[in-house]
């Protein structure tokens, strides 16, 4: 348990840093996988209309969830703290963790809701044009694990 949550704490103070200032990073595989899914909404061919509306989609998400971004940088920052010195600060880290796990599920309800908006704005043709999408790209990361 003290391990994980010090790579936890290790992995906190590395990562959802930008690498230059100004710049967004997107996480750990940002480099690697680039966009992602973020392609797949571009080969849908939306229409101009629908691509208005998932950008408004797209700020109200981050208006909802910009305070907790906030509060979970805050907590990271804690998780920092309990690491430092000479003394972990189990209990502190425990709690921390706790607190960071609620805003992290906090998050995934936001994003979920999101994505259903934005499913919402596409025709069925589109949509069948997704799962197919999604359906390849399982094939292709699968065919990668394989080998």
């Amino acid at each position: 348990c003290t391990l994980s949550m010090l790579a936890f704490a290790q992995s906190a103070d590395q990562g959802g840093q930008a690498e230059e200032p100004g710049k967004q990073s997107f996480g750990r595989f940002h480099g690697r996988h680039g966009r992602g899914a973020g392609d797949a909404w571009q080969r849908l061919n939306l229409t101009e209309a629908q691509k208005t509306q998932m950008k408004q989609v797209r700020e109200s998400y981050r208006g909802r969830t910009q305070s907790l971004h906030q509060e979970l940088r805050a907590k990271k920052q804690e998780l920092r703290q309990a690491n430092q010195g000479e003394t972990f600060n189990e209990a502190l880290a425990a709690q921390v963790l706790t607190e960071s796990a609620a805003l992290e599920a906090k998050l995934m309800g936001e994003r979920f809701k999101m994505r259903q908006e934005m499913l919402a704005l596409l025709t069925p043709e589109q949509k069948n044009q997704l799962e197919q999408m999604r359906e390849q790209h399982k094939m292709k990361r699968a065919e990668r694990q394989s080998s």
